[in-house]
């Protein structure tokens, strides 16, 4: 009570200046992000992370109900053609998937029906003729009617005190161990059994290079890309807002391309450029290309006519127009299609690099996906999430440094 009473304090607006304002629209300095719901965002992340992974470093009442381990059993009754019946026990022990364990030894027992035993691992299921033990069986025109006392038929099934057991349609039995609601480690390790990976591969590298280096590449791809697609897409946005006869030749090219995703002009790329950094950065300068020319388009067409007007009365030229007028207004629409194109690329640079790519991130993510490494792929989605939030925070930055009047009339 006393932690959530100290974070509901933080939690809760400020009384300053910007709580007593009534109008919020459009004045982005009214609205601030609350760094301590930041932080309790990404805690609960984390924590439901290793609550549905059974990690070790949360205590065990937050843990979701795991999947079952240990040694269980039931019983499966057999009826003869003669009307007569028999039980008998199966033998049930489920373990952790890295662990090989052998079914244990039990004794037969008297009767027709013979006790059995199986080993299964968690997350698993299992078929499992017992009339094999029998001394009769489907041979014999003897079948499993119930399982604990319950009727069962070929296609149903029967709730157990550790799974169920069902019966296929030729009457054999399958063993369901109870999955609860962790996940398994091969769809979603531990946020300790990540960090050991990372630390292993920070250390000896993976496939033969650095992770330094397949961070380096993907984030030089990416750079260059985009700074060519801002160089050629800026002055053609301008051109489209400023010009009739440029918007009318470009506006239906740019719009036609616009939604066409990167990842379809991956063929294309690879007939035209190789499989080389070329071909790399090309697909990269394409994505950021047509959101650059967009948002200077847009940012020149949002200027106010009357802040033209108003410094024509002046005296301005055109060309101290654009300088003092068009550039300036224009510029917060330009860095807001900044942010938006260099989170494309980052999205892209995962599809680029599978195109022959010895170093990248996104060649990291691939080759561990082939081999079921998903503790390696969530390495790499991590990674390029922090460096790509990175990035989107320090063009922030420079926004607030070089556009200080933005919403701000």
């Amino acid at each position: 009570m006393v932690i959530w009473s100290f974070i509901k304090q933080l939690l809760t607006p400020k009384h300053d200046y910007s709580s007593l304002k009534t109008v919020t629209f459009g004045d982005e300095s009214a609205v601030t992000s609350n760094t301590v719901a930041s932080v309790v965002s990404i805690v609960l992340i984390f924590v439901l992370w290793g609550a549905f992974t059974g990690s070790s470093l949360l205590p065990g009442f937050l843990h979701a109900p795991g999947a079952f381990t240990g040694e269980a059993s039931f019983t499966y009754t057999i009826t003869t053609p003669a009307g007569e019946s028999d039980d008998a026990t199966v033998t049930v022990v489920v373990h952790p998937a890295s662990e090989e364990v052998d079914a244990p030894e039990i004794t037969p027992g008297d009767g027709i029906a013979k006790n059995d035993s199986t080993a299964i691992a968690s997350y698993r299921s299992k078929l499992l003729r017992v009339d094999r033990n029998d001394e009769m069986g489907r041979d014999e025109e003897t079948f499993i009617t119930a399982v604990d006392g319950a009727p069962i038929a070929p296609g149903g099934a029967v709730k157990t005190g550790f799974g169920t057991v069902a019966m296929s349609d030729k009457g054999t039995l399958n063993i369901i161990p109870a999955t609860g609601m962790q996940m398994e480690p091969i769809w979603l390790p531990a946020p300790e059994d990540v960090w050991q990976r990372l630390t292993e591969i920070a250390t000896s590298g993976y496939r033969n290079s650095s992770l330094a280096e397949h961070l380096g590449y993907s984030l030089f791809r990416v750079i260059v890309g985009f700074v060519l697609g801002a160089i050629v897409g800026i002055p053609l946005g301008y051109a489209m807002g400023l010009s009739n006869w440029f918007r009318g030749w470009f506006d239906p090219i740019v719009e036609f391309m616009r939604p066409v995703p990167p990842l379809a002009l991956i063929p294309l790329v690879i007939i035209w450029a190789g499989i080389g950094e070329v071909g790399k950065i090309i697909l990269l300068f394409l994505a950021a290309l047509w959101i650059m020319a967009i948002a200077a388009r847009s940012g020149v067409s949002g200027v106010r006519i009357s802040k033209v007007h108003a410094a024509y009365s002046l005296g301005a030229s055109k060309w101290q127009i654009m300088r003092h007028v068009i550039v300036p207004n224009s510029l917060p629409e330009i860095f807001t299609g900044a942010r938006v194109a260099m989170g494309v690329c980052w999205g892209t640079v995962v599809a680029a690099e599978l195109v022959a790519a010895e170093k990248g991130a996104g060649m990291m993510i691939m080759a561990a996906s082939k081999f079921q490494n998903t503790d390696i792929v969530l390495i790499g989605i991590i990674l390029i999430g922090i460096i790509g939030f990175t990035i989107d925070m320090l063009m922030r930055q420079a926004e607030k440094w070089l556009v200080p009047w933005k919403g701000k009339g």
